[in-house]
């Protein structure tokens, strides 16, 4: 079961996700979540993928729409906490330099800090 927890951060908003993201509700949910962040008044996202088994190519969809929002608005979505099989996604699809990924959520606020 997948699942997204929010968190209020004093830069942004953090999403921590788990499970597998494959294009049903879940998948629905992360959309109509990061529209609504993007929209508002919040220009930082950061996506906590620590325990995100896979993502297929429509969640990957909603992370390039998102992603997309926030440079538009002149904010940041960032990527943190990815597993070696995730990463291999994002290098095999170039989507490594289309987004901000960084190793830890740490590092992933201290950017948004700035």
């Amino acid at each position: 079961m997948s699942q997204i927890r929010i968190e209020q951060h004093k830069s942004g908003v953090i999403f921590y996700m788990k499970g597998q993201f494959v294009g049903g509700d879940e998948t629905d949910r992360l959309r109509k979540l990061v529209n609504k962040i993007s929209e508002a008044d919040n220009n930082n996202l950061i996506l906590d993928m620590k325990k995100v088994t896979y993502l297929n190519s429509t969640a990957l969809g909603v992370l390039i729409s998102g992603n997309a929002g926030f440079v538009k608005r002149e904010g940041r979505m960032i990527i943190c906490n990815i597993s070696k099989s995730l990463e291999n996604i994002f290098v095999i699809t170039k989507l490594i330099k289309v987004f901000t990924i960084k190793a830890t959520l740490e590092e992933a606020i201290n950017l948004i800090s700035n």
